[in-house]
């Protein structure tokens, strides 16, 4: 579609030389992470605000009172990283998520240059998606406070906080060991299945389906294993909107992640969700390389005898369609 002429057509020709490289990039990566966000946290302000204050719930203030309310979030965030890497895979590869930048750099040959980069534009992305969602639910959010009786500011405001971020399950008692294992198995899950639908050794989808089953992934994930720490399996999905939650004025419950009562106790909960998917990121491609990677390799080395590496996509080594 060649005949597409560029918003911005004036100064052409010095804007295509930054556009085409890593501002671009960063622009599609800036702009996936923020439709991860806007319908992911979109669809859990439908579930725990908007569906109660709309009369459309028991009460003004019933959520999660069956299996259904879960696989509303859990294909809701389904849809959002479907399309996120429709919209960026394109010009990015769509990481989307910084323990994918991180993996790919460690085992895919992505520039290790780009990998600050694309965190910073994910996690503006994320911060900017949860600020959308708060634009259009606000007065939901606000009512639903008001009707639980947990005003933002008051530190128990976790339901309503939990719209943009991830707080650990109440049986951990405040141990920081279950949650990071959670993040670290589900984040190894995702990029393991996502290597896994790319490589163009394996049974890779066709027919541009890729980013629809990256987002059945996730939603794997979430009715696996979402429960125990909400499954952020994404360090820019749970700090951007962490980050614009504090600022909005969820206080301490936020950042830095701190909630005594109401059946939960955790404290400096933030990094979690941040260092247990960059761990899980990389052990889970390792795993798939170790475990099936390594295999195809050989077997293609044995039958064509190919010397050297082995393209590991369609995909340039620097830009893996991805996504998560």
């Amino acid at each position: 579609m060649s005949d597409i002429q560029p918003l911005l057509a004036r100064g052409e020709g010095r804007r295509i030389g930054r556009i085409g490289g890593l501002w671009g990039e960063l622009m599609a990566e800036f702009l996936g992470t923020m439709i991860i966000l806007a319908f992911g946290d979109g669809c859990v302000a439908m579930a725990v605000a908007a569906l109660p204050g709309s009369g459309r719930a028991q009460t003004s203030t019933t959520i999660f009172l069956a299996a259904g309310d879960w696989l509303l979030i859990a294909f809701g965030w389904c849809f959002a990283v479907a399309f996120a890497v429709w919209v960026a895979g394109g010009v990015s590869g769509a990481h989307l998520n910084p323990a994918v930048t991180l993996a790919f750099a460690v085992r895919r040959g992505f520039p290790w240059r780009k990998v600050v980069p694309y965190w910073a534009a994910q996690v503006v992305g994320a911060f900017t998606g949860a600020a959308i969602v708060f634009m259009v639910y606000g007065s939901a959010i606000n009512a639903y406070d008001l009707a639980a009786k947990t005003p933002r500011s008051s530190g128990t405001a976790v339901a309503s906080y939990s719209i943009f971020a991830t707080f650990p399950a109440g049986y951990f008692h405040g141990s920081s060991v279950g949650p990071l294992i959670d993040q670290i198995v589900g984040t190894a899950f995702l990029v393991m299945f996502v290597v896994a639908v790319i490589d163009a050794r394996n049974t890779a989808v066709g027919s541009n389906l890729g980013p629809l089953v990256i987002g059945f992934i996730v939603a794997a994930i979430g009715i696996s294993y979402g429960a125990n720490a909400g499954y952020a399996i994404n360090p820019a999905r749970d700090f951007g909107p962490r980050l614009f939650a504090w600022i909005a004025g969820w206080g301490k419950v936020a950042l830095p992640g701190t909630v005594h009562g109401g059946g939960l106790d955790f404290s400096n909960y933030f990094w979690i969700p941040i260092v247990g998917p960059l761990i899980g990121g990389v052990i889970g491609v390792v795993i798939y390389d170790l475990f099936v990677g390594d295999v195809l390799h050989a077997r293609l080395k044995l039958s064509e005898n190919v010397a050297g590496p082995i393209e590991e996509s369609p995909a340039s080594a620097e830009n893996p369609t991805s996504g998560a």
